[in-house]
């Protein structure tokens, strides 16, 4: 389940259905938010402690970072853009969501 703030301060939730694709690292899936229609997402990144996760697809035309806490340090967004560019990613793609504070 995904859920995020919108602008207008209301909270969006999504429940998706995932079947892994690649049962080697479990890195690759295949999620329907919206049944029978299956998006591939790709675990590119992941922090040590689970704080974060980087999930892209293979045309690379959609990528997002995920987070368990609703502010993420500077540096580690900067690493983070960094490493997904280095594998053809663009982060100037990336559009920054209000967080609240729960």
């Amino acid at each position: 389940m995904n859920s995020c703030l919108r602008a207008d301060g209301t909270t969006k939730t999504s429940k998706g259905e995932a079947k892994v694709e690649d049962k080697a690292n479990n890195a690759k899936l295949k999620v329907a938010f919206l049944r029978p229609f299956y998006g591939k997402y790709w675990s590119i990144d992941l922090a040590a402690d689970y704080s974060y996760a980087v999930v892209g697809e293979p045309s690379r035309k959609y990528l997002w970072i995920l987070s368990r806490a609703p502010q993420m340090s500077w540096e580690t967004y900067e690493t983070i853009t960094r490493r997904v560019q280095e594998i053809g990613y663009d982060p100037a793609k990336l559009i920054k969501t209000p967080q609240s504070q729960i």
